[in-house]
């Protein structure tokens, strides 16, 4: 019988599944395989997709909490403000962002691989919030009065995006709201293009006294680390 953590997990990376969906679908509208029978309306539809997806890596960390995700998403789901969205979201759960890692080989005897954190070319927190905002402007007839829409922008840009949130979430780790572990994703595997996680639990209180620590968990189930 599977876990409550198990359970939380699996449906972590349901939703990773479907990001990963609609990441083939902008790559298929970028490979010129396919389009939305005029220009404007591809480069469009592939503005709804990273959006949608943007929505799915920041609900993702309280998918384990119904009440919590009900009501945050109830209170900003008219949101257009990106800012709005991420304040919200770490009221409840300030570890909600995802941790992008690089897993390099250990050198240690007994341990495979160990994970250093990726820098620089993954969409980030300030990043997402220009790039949500970006996106939302494409769901809008452009007025007639105005510049227009930038398409050439977009055109330039997408391409961007899309390899910035695939470094992002390739293998990252994140913070499900209300579970002390810490999970591991795998966007894919060898051999098996499924999401997997993998969960590594907090140490126990008597583990950290032993190393002369304690710890102390705070309102998200995060346990933070000091001497005693």
């Amino acid at each position: 019988m599977s876990s409550q953590a198990d359970v939380d997990g699996e449906k972590y990376c349901n939703l990773m599944e479907e990001v990963k969906l609609r990441i083939n679908v902008i790559t298929y509208f970028l490979s010129g395989q396919g389009h939305a029978l005029y220009p404007p309306a591809t480069l469009e539809s592939m503005c709804l997709q990273i959006r949608k997806i943007l929505e799915l890596v920041a609900f993702g960390s309280l998918v384990a909490n119904k009440q919590a995700y009900s009501a945050v998403f109830a209170k900003i789901s008219k949101a257009w403000n990106a800012n709005d969205i991420l304040i919200e979201l770490e009221k409840v759960n300030p570890d909600f962002y995802p941790v992008p890692i690089i897993e390099v080989p250990s050198g240690i005897l007994g341990v495979q691989m160990r994970h250093k954190k990726r820098v620089g070319d993954y969409l980030d927190e300030t990043e997402f919030k220009k790039v949500y905002g970006r996106c939302g402007a494409m769901a809008h007839a452009a007025n007639p009065y105005s510049k227009g829409i930038d398409y050439g922008y977009y055109a330039r840009m997408l391409p961007v995006w899309r390899t910035r949130i695939v470094n992002l979430l390739n293998a990252h780790n994140i913070q499900l709201l209300g579970n002390p572990g810490i999970y591991l994703i795998h966007m894919t595997e060898r051999g098996d293009d499924r999401v997997k996680f993998y969960r590594f639990q907090p140490p126990t209180q008597e583990a950290l006294r032993t190393l002369g620590l304690k710890g102390v968990r705070d309102k998200s189930g995060s346990v933070k680390l000091s001497e005693e």
